[in-house]
């Protein structure tokens, strides 16, 4: 038995590995709303809903995991930077989501996984053996047969292929923060830090954009979804709006679970699981189907990913704890 001065790691990898495929299948829907509707409304006004509704379930959640008191966090700055670096890799990713088709927008944003796991190494001092190492080698040549970086000529600015890019990053730092703050923070907690800071940027979005006068001219796509005016949703856009905000929810508090659960390079390569979400939606919704390269890339980066679980499995040791890291009880 564990006394309650030793400090012990989460380490649950079915646990996590269960919450972050549920996330999976909450982004995959949420991106799908998202570019279904972006054609109509402005993302700003998107993100607001979402997270007027997001919260509401988060605070639901935070009451069944123990009372409003686990609101009162130990390191509220580090918090408010994990919401911001959010804010930035869903605004950036959506924009590039009403552009470029769904599953090669979801391609480019999975450098993210991909640098998480080989980030964890030097900001949380994780151990990541050679055979995983060969498995990321492995997903980013995956990542790399889907881009097509040999094409020439691209159908869409080369500006609008960066911004998933940036996505990763900033979602990548956020995970790292997520793992610091989550061996002491609840996840509805932490998923209400994040809807809290949706909030407040959409609301700045409404006062300096919300009116539309910004989009006029433009003809970037991308610029014009973020900063179109508000228009109000009717008929069944209503029920679409309802369940983006639902998926806000239960990414926002699957996320938080899945890396407060498990070290990062465990549960960064089942993020995957959105690829092959990205293309059943594109094909059913959007009538958009991958070319043969794409196919590849998908089955090399599936594959990184079970072999990280299936090595995961088979060591099956507790993970060392740092001194900065502690578990409360």
């Amino acid at each position: 038995m564990t006394s309650p001065a030793t400090p012990v790691a989460m380490n649950d990898a079915a646990r996590a590995i269960g919450f972050i495929l549920l996330a999976m299948l909450a982004i995959s829907v949420n991106d799908m709303l998202i570019k279904f509707l972006s054609g109509g409304y402005p993302l700003h006004q998107m993100v607001f809903v979402r997270s007027c509704i997001g919260i509401c379930f988060s605070l639901l959640f935070l009451k069944l995991e123990g009372g409003f008191h686990l609101l009162r966090v130990d390191r509220p700055a580090l918090h408010v930077l994990r919401g911001l670096l959010v804010v930035v890799a869903n605004m950036t990713y959506f924009a590039a989501l009403a552009v470029l088709p769904l599953a090669e927008a979801t391609a480019l944003f999975f450098a993210a996984p991909l640098f998480l796991t080989l980030l964890s190494i030097p900001i949380l001092g994780e151990r990541v053996g050679p055979w995983r190492l060969g498995a990321v080698v492995l997903g980013f040549a995956g990542v790399l047969v889907m881009l097509r970086p040999w094409q020439g000529e691209l159908d869409v600015p080369r500006i609008v292929l960066g911004l998933p890019v940036i996505a990763a990053l900033t979602y990548a730092l956020m995970q790292l923060l997520t793992r610091k703050l989550g061996v002491t923070a609840k996840a509805s907690a932490m998923a209400i830090y994040i809807q809290g800071t949706f909030l407040v940027v959409s609301i700045g979005f409404f006062l300096v954009a919300g009116d539309g006068r910004l989009a006029e001219g433009l003809e970037n796509e991308s610029l014009v979804f973020l900063l179109r005016a508000w228009i109000w949703p009717e008929g069944r856009d209503v029920w679409l709006f309802l369940a983006l905000g639902a998926s806000s929810a239960v990414i926002g508090y699957s996320l938080s679970a899945a890396y407060r659960a498990a070290d990062v390079a465990t549960v960064a390569p089942f993020e995957y699981a959105a690829l092959p979400l990205a293309v059943l939606w594109g094909w059913l919704v959007f009538a958009e189907w991958p070319s043969g390269p794409v196919w590849t890339g998908i089955a090399l980066i599936a594959g990184a990913g079970l072999f990280v679980f299936l090595r995961e499995r088979q060591k099956r040791r507790p993970v060392a704890l740092r001194a900065r890291v502690r578990r409360r009880y």
